[in-house]
């Protein structure tokens, strides 16, 4: 089979190298890619927007399965113009991508299917957000409608913190001015968050392992949200009866609400959920595998991952057998390494050190992210620039593998968070 991936950072790289392992395989690309995804696939110069260059390579190529990585190109409608012209294709609709493309569908579609979450109220309007703010007795979270790259969500602990997460949102149109244009403003919740995530074809589902991921910028949860610093699986606190609260609570009348709203869902169905001292609830949705949760959990995976997409792809989830879904039952730990200035605006082009002696470590894998190849260099081209990722017989081996894996790598600037999976290792953070 010929496959194309989309897509350019860790969850991609981490897309690729899985894909590679199956015999199946017989010519694999991405586009654009990065200096991980040109080890193992054919990096193709196209942006994950140029539907028509994209279209137009598939139908050269050959292309028998397209894995769309980004929120981006769902959103947008790839998978429909794709589908539109006979290429098959991992992917929800745009209509059911917009589960994470707005904030205020996927609120109103939890509604409907009677999903737990926090209570909450749309505005299209700033003075009418900050009005409803003043009217509230707790704190609240601010989140803008439409996408922003994983930074358009404000967790406020005061008024003064609520209003310039408004103001940022609406105002100054910081994610500009389609994410801007409504805000959905809800009632904080407390509890551990949790990433659930699962391949979904219209009725049935497979569960990846569940993952805790560090938004945080710096250590002990302090600093602005990023797109994700670090992350671990299987998360200790999801028990075998949480999950299935969880699939049959929020996953399972997700999916049947939006079957009989005529837009069945395809691909992957990622909730992210607040463990709240009532149960779990959800804080949002996304329409495609998480990143840097995508990283742990396929260097866990120990079945062929195409044998899950196509049944995916074709509908036959309910045929898909148990055995052909297995996971190491080791624990992972992934840590996201970035570039100086990052989540503002990250310094590129500086040359990366340290990566043969950590491909030679047992139980280790580095994922590329904002990396680029030049001449016989690899130099950091994004924000988050690799997720460095391990396997151990427990969550502190693991951590303590990561780690010193870590210590192989160098570039000017490089920063980290040093505490990823420590509280859940049963360590003192402040130790």
């Amino acid at each position: 089979m010929n496959i194309l991936v989309i897509g350019k950072g860790g969850r991609e790289h981490a897309l690729v190298w899985k894909l590679a392992q199956s015999p199946r395989v017989t010519k694999l690309y991405c586009a654009p890619g990065n200096a991980g995804t040109s080890q193992e696939a054919e990096n193709i110069p196209i942006e994950p927007q140029q539907t028509q260059e994209l279209i137009e390579f598939c139908q050269k190529k050959k292309i028998d399965l397209v894995v769309i990585g980004p929120e981006d190109p769902l959103v947008a409608g790839l998978a429909d113009e794709m589908r539109a012209r006979n290429i098959r294709v991992f992917g929800p609709s745009k209509r059911a991508a917009c589960l994470e493309g707005s904030k205020v569908f996927s609120k109103e579609l939890m509604h409907r299917a009677n999903v737990p979450t926090s209570e909450y109220g749309v505005f299209e309007h700033p003075d009418h957000a900050r009005k409803y703010i003043d009217s509230r007795d707790y704190p609240v979270v601010v989140k803008a409608d439409g996408l922003a790259a994983g930074k358009g969500v404000f967790v406020c602990s005061s008024l003064v913190d609520a209003y310039q997460a408004v103001d940022r949102i609406m105002t100054k149109e910081e994610f500009g001015p389609v994410a801007g244009r409504k805000v959905v403003i809800e009632r904080r919740l407390d509890g551990q968050e949790l990433s659930c995530i699962a391949l979904v074809s219209k009725r049935n589902l497979l569960l990846l392992p569940p993952a805790q991921d560090h938004k945080k910028v710096f250590d002990n949860d302090q600093g602005p949200n990023t797109g994700g610093m670090g992350v671990y699986c299987p998360a200790p606190i999801a028990t075998a009866h949480l999950q299935a609260q969880i699939v049959d609570k929020i996953l399972v009348p997700v999916m049947h609400t939006m079957k009989i709203t005529e837009c069945p869902f395809q691909g992957v169905l990622y909730a992210g959920l607040m463990l709240t001292n009532t149960g779990p609830k959800v804080l949002e949705f996304n329409v495609r595998f998480g990143d840097p949760e995508t990283q742990p959990q396929l260097f866990s995976l120990q079945s062929d991952l195409l044998d899950a997409l196509e049944a995916v792809v074709d509908d036959t989830l309910d045929e898909f057998p148990e055995e052909k879904w297995q996971f190491d039952p080791r624990s992972a730990v992934s840590v996201v390494l970035c570039s100086e200035g990052y989540p503002g605006k990250p310094k590129i082009g500086l040359p990366i050190e340290g990566l043969e002696e950590v491909n030679r470590l047992p139980d280790v894998k580095v994922f590329h992210s904002g990396t680029i190849q030049s001449d016989n260099q690899i130099l950091t081209n994004g924000g988050r620039v690799l997720s460095v990722t391990a396997k151990g017989d427990t969550l502190s081996a693991a951590r303590e593998r990561v780690y010193e894996a870590i210590k192989y790598i160098r570039f000017p600037g490089m920063h980290y968070r040093t505490d990823i999976g420590l509280k859940a290792a049963g360590q003192n953070p402040s130790s």
